[in-house]
């Protein structure tokens, strides 16, 4: 059995990867630079303050270096996403949005302004709906594997109904 069971590339999943790449691209593009950092910086740390949920910390050399990076990194897998979408895109991104979920809840568990919410419940949505359909399907996929095997095993009841 592969780790990713083949997904039907529904046109609809595919306009789901796609959407996903977009908010990437427009969310992460002002981190690339440290020069378009900085003023992302600036407008999320009053707006922040203005909604009550705190400023960003001050900027300093390697918050910028790892901003940078990520934005970087993000900016070009979403580019990926909508130039050559496939279903299987969607399983990765889905992972990674698990990833940053947790990373952004440990943040805000030690103290990171409360604006990183509003990202952290976007991250959660789409993964949620990125990995649904591949968790429905391998779980459909193991329990049909363990139905044949017992019914190869000569289990009475145990064949596909």
């Amino acid at each position: 059995m592969t780790p990713f069971p083949p997904l039907t590339a529904s046109h609809r999943y595919l306009r789901l990867v796609r959407a996903s790449a977009w908010y990437d691209l427009v969310v992460t593009a002002g981190f690339m630079t440290p020069w378009t950092y900085a003023l992302l910086h600036r407008a999320l740390s009053w707006s922040g303050e203005a909604l009550g949920l705190g400023g960003m910390p001050p900027l300093d050399p390697m918050q910028t270096l790892y901003a940078n990076l990520m934005g970087s990194v993000v900016v070009v897998w979403a580019l990926l996403r909508l130039t050559g979408t496939r279903a299987v895109h969607g399983v990765f991104d889905g992972a990674a949005r698990v990833l940053f979920a947790l990373w952004q809840g440990y943040a805000l568990a030690h103290g990171a302004p409360r604006l990183l919410w509003i990202f952290l419940v976007v991250e959660v949505a789409f993964g949620a709906v990125q990995l649904a359909p591949w968790v429905r399907r391998r779980s459909r996929r193991t329990t049909g594997s363990a139905r044949a095997e017992t019914a190869a095993a000569g289990v009475p009841g145990s064949a596909r109904r």
